[in-house]
């Protein structure tokens, strides 16, 4: 189960880099729009500076955008159902809480039957512990 639950760890860990890569990608790629008259956009003057910044920062292609906003969209959907079967497939889920009690109550009378089975062992060996003692007080020594 250890192994399951390192598996779903790492799963969710992805999930959160994706989700902060696709974050990052669509923070840096949209298109610049202003919110008030007061607003400049970058890159309207362009000069040097922001001539260099657009290229690595700047709005894509809306329709490149768009389609890398479904890409990312996808990877997320496909890295949430890893998860999902990873967490459909743990041990104990499809277990109620009447069967669970169940085991347990069975586990109990296979515990309560191997401490009799114990019990008679340690009954046993001192039977054999006396016996021999018994033997060995009776051997005589050659002199």
């Amino acid at each position: 189960m250890g192994d399951k639950l390192t598996q779903i760890q790492e799963a969710v860990d992805d999930l959160a880099n994706q989700m902060v890569a696709c974050l990052y990608y669509l923070n840096r790629h949209h298109d610049w729009q202003t919110l008030s008259p007061n607003d400049v956009i970058r890159g309207q003057s362009k000069n040097e500076f922001e001539t260099a910044y657009d290229k690595e920062f700047g709005p894509r292609n809306p329709v490149a955008f768009k389609a890398a906003q479904k890409e990312l969209a996808k990877d997320l959907v496909i890295k949430e159902q890893q998860i999902e079967y990873l967490i459909s497939h743990l041990p104990g889920l499809a277990n109620n809480e009447e069967k669970q009690e169940e085991a347990i109550r069975r586990l109990e009378a296979e515990l309560v039957i191997e401490e009799e089975k114990r019990k008679e062992a340690v009954k046993e060996r001192e039977v054999v512990l006396d016996k021999l003692d018994t033997i060995i007080r009776g051997i005589k020594r050659p002199r």
